[in-house]
């Protein structure tokens, strides 16, 4: 027969809980040595984050042309044609490459722009944008 252990609470960890807090209340206002109201609000700064970056990528397929590939970048991405054929050259070898950075409505933009490019050319080129981390 299996031993049985009596149940203690002193050894038992109980998790414990803050206490709620009360909302704050309105500031009242003060009154001042000649009877007339004052109200003195403090001034509280908001710090206000950067907006979050986009990067743009483009991927690998086996067809769209990589001269197509380079225009697009200098195009769209305002690369030399030097940059825009390293950029190539990384997306042919490594499966993508980002192409630039940016705001996350300008970053969407781009990719619209890539994707319209290559539908009008009949091209499968893809483009995505992803958060920078």
């Amino acid at each position: 027969m299996a031993r049985q252990i009596p149940f203690r609470l002193d050894r038992m960890k109980i998790m414990a809980t803050r206490k709620p807090v009360s909302p704050a209340l309105p500031p009242q206002p003060h009154r001042t040595a000649d009877g007339g109201d004052a109200l003195v609000l403090d001034r509280i700064t908001d710090k206000i984050k950067p907006p979050q970056m986009h990067q743009v990528l483009m991927l690998n397929d086996d067809f769209t042309p990589m001269e197509f590939v380079v225009l697009v970048i200098q195009e769209f991405f305002s690369k030399d044609r030097e940059s825009a054929t390293q950029i190539m050259l990384k997306i042919h070898l490594d499966g993508k490459a980002v192409c630039g950075v940016y705001s996350r409505d300008v970053a969407a933009t781009k990719v619209d722009q890539v994707l319209d490019a290559a539908k009008q050319a009949g091209h499968p080129l893809q483009c995505i944008s992803e958060p920078v981390e």
